[in-house]
């Protein structure tokens, strides 16, 4: 797969629209000698090997970070293919990828929690078909944190907005560009954790697109603009 220009420095390596792979889109910050900084690391090593050699046959500059808009496995797991200088996100989200990190992970494992919880499955089966060595396989922790808001490099600015998906939950924002990335805040909680009437939230996401962006870019769905008023 090829890089595809959303708009100024910002570029993505698209969703995979096959929803049993659960592979989100990742996104390519350009920044010239500061290098690039890339938004979420893909859902296992593979992927991120695609994202990278995406970025080389571009011609664009080498990835330097990366930023976790949250932490589900989707997000953080090609992070142990990554070769950059630190790994940023909330600082919610330090506790639960060092737990994560210690986690068994494994075809066994895997096995044993969709049977001690069938509402795993989706995910769990989707995380076995992801990774193809578990030996050479680790969660990676973030190496960077932040309370509120962080600018990791000049022009693009991450911040907390939480909510009910994913509790460190961030946006970035590139203004230079026109883009801001929504991860999967507005999203309804995972599927295990799901209950009746859970939808996305529409007030969350009905303030983000009032900042004015030209483009936004969720993780699971093509780069989209806001209604025309």
């Amino acid at each position: 797969m090829t890089l595809q220009h959303v708009a100024g420095r910002v570029w993505i390596l698209p969703a995979d629209p096959d929803p049993d792979r659960v592979r989100p889109c990742v996104t390519v910050i350009t920044d010239g000698e500061a290098g690039s900084t890339v938004v979420d690391a893909g859902q296992s090593p593979d992927h991120a090997r695609e994202v990278a050699a995406a970025i080389r046959q571009s011609g664009l500059p080498p990835a330097r970070r990366l930023v976790y808009t949250h932490h589900h496995w989707d997000h953080t797991w090609g992070a142990c293919a990554w070769d950059v200088d630190e790994v940023i996100a909330h600082e919610s989200a330090l506790p639960l990828l060092t737990a994560e990190a210690a986690r068994p992970w494994g075809d066994s494992y895997l096995r044993e929690q969709i049977a001690a919880e069938p509402r795993l499955k989706p995910s769990f089966t989707a995380r076995a078909r992801a990774v193809s060595d578990w030996d050479a396989f680790t969660v990676r922790p973030p190496t960077r944190t932040f309370a509120d808001r962080i600018e990791p490099v000049s022009g693009v600015v991450v911040r907390h907005v939480g909510g009910r998906h994913a509790p460190d939950s961030t946006v970035v924002a590139v203004p230079d560009s026109g883009v801001l990335l929504l991860g999967d805040c507005f999203y309804p909680p995972p599927y295990h954790l799901r209950e009746p009437g859970d939808d996305i939230d529409r007030a969350l996401v009905e303030g983000l697109v009032a900042e004015g962006f030209d483009w936004y870019v969720d993780s699971h769905s093509p780069p989209w603009r806001p209604p025309a008023e």
